[in-house]
């Protein structure tokens, strides 16, 4: 049984930032895709960021992220994380993690087996 566990949301004022944490247990953490999206209410899963099992330097962002989230992770640790700066009202959703073995473009909700609980970032002065 794979699991998924993110942590580090909260709330924090426009320009600042947060760093996110994906624990994965129950699983081969070195054989998925592993990726970001957030949602907010009302409106569809949204990606933000993957970084490719079989290709660790073909890390893709969403254009809204470019420049400002990076993501990582450490194998060894069977986590990802997700630097989030300059942070934006914007921002503001419900971020989950994703873990996929499939092999594939990757950046739709539909091509990600597993995930995680999610955890609130709330960017308000």
């Amino acid at each position: 049984q794979v699991q998924l566990v993110e942590s580090g949301g909260g709330l924090v004022q426009p320009g600042e930032s947060l760093k996110l944490s994906c624990a994965v247990s129950g699983g081969r953490f070195s054989s998925y895709t592993m990726a970001w999206f957030r949602q907010v209410p009302g409106m569809e899963r949204e990606f933000v960021a993957r970084s490719l099992w079989w290709d660790s330097e073909n890390i893709y962002y969403a254009d809204s992220v470019k420049g400002r989230f990076t993501i990582h992770r450490e194998n060894a640790k069977n986590t990802m994380y997700l630097q989030m700066n300059s942070l934006k009202s914007e921002d503001t959703a419900v971020y989950y993690c994703a873990a996929s073995g499939r092999v594939g473009v990757m950046i739709v909700p539909s091509e990600y087996d597993y995930w995680g609980q999610g955890t609130q970032v709330t960017v308000s002065s």
